[in-house]
């Protein structure tokens, strides 16, 4: 990685500006102020990550004379009447876009979660796509299960995290939902849910409702008084009319589910602080 160096000047001497410590995990801004460092820091190096990944995201170095932190720039805007996969599978009115990143930001914030990096619109050059906070020291789902074989010691906690994920990925639609490499997790078990732009499809139903069995009273509040109108105004930039109103119908959809496995298994069971 190509560390950028600013130079100020101070009292008439020339001296240089190191940049901050960055923070030992997870992420080192959050809220306006790390999207404002989004929008507005200085690019001081920009290259293709080495993923597996097939929108050839890039790893941009930013900063801001005093931060020096990386990001994720990606700039896929793909669409299909039909979409032969990788897989095998055939999807009709395929997507993959940057826009659904920021959608997906943008939903996190509206309930709540905290488990999406903050991320935003930005121009690099000559591409626009979305630019997304590095989330620091973490690794993928898949390496803590195939490689590092770490667990969280309290499990409860760690299922409490892993429930509130999967219901972000029932109301998105998320067509890559087997994909553990988009959860990352860092040194203190925290899950961060990273590459939305395979979700918000237009299907007016649940992916898996069978998945979504205990859920965070918190969220389900924040969910029940989310409204139409919310959606519309901060995801209309990047969501197609037909797109929230999937969304939506699948939020009610969530709700009647908790309703019923409450009804069925009672309060405690299925509600979790």
């Amino acid at each position: 990685m190509a560390l950028g160096i600013g130079i100020v000047v101070l009292v008439g001497a020339l001296q240089v500006a190191q940049p901050s410590p960055t923070p030992t995990w997870g992420l080192p801004l959050v809220g306006d102020q790390a999207e404002n460092f989004l929008r507005t820091a200085k690019v001081v190096s920009i290259e293709y990550l080495h993923t597996k990944g097939v929108t050839h995201p890039q790893l941009v170095v930013l900063s801001d004379g005093t931060l020096e932190l990386k990001a994720v720039f990606k700039t896929i805007d793909e669409y299909a009447t039909v979409k032969h996969l990788a897989g095998g599978e055939t999807e009709l009115r395929f997507s993959d876009s940057y826009r659904y990143e920021i959608a997906a930001y943008e939903l996190d914030k509206l309930l709540g979660l905290g488990i999406v990096p903050p991320t935003v619109k930005r121009r690099i050059g000559k591409e626009v796509g979305s630019l997304s906070l590095w989330v620091e020291d973490a690794i993928t789902e898949w390496e803590r299960l195939n490689e590092k074989n770490i667990h969280d010691p309290d499990i409860e906690a760690w299922n409490d995290r892993m429930f509130t994920v999967r219901l972000f990925l029932q109301l998105t639609y998320d067509t890559d939902y087997h994909n553990i490499r988009n959860l990352l997790v860092t040194p203190d078990f925290k899950i961060y849910k990273i590459d939305s732009s395979r979700a918000f499809r237009n299907y007016q139903e649940l992916r898996r409702e069978e998945a979504l069995t205990r859920f965070s009273r918190p969220v389900v509040k924040r969910l029940r008084a989310l409204t139409l109108d919310d959606l519309r105004e901060n995801l209309g930039p990047w969501l197609s009319k037909a797109q929230i109103n999937a969304l939506w119908a699948r939020r009610n959809l969530i709700l009647e589910l908790v309703d019923r496995r409450i009804a069925e298994q009672g309060e405690a069971a299925v509600l979790f602080d």
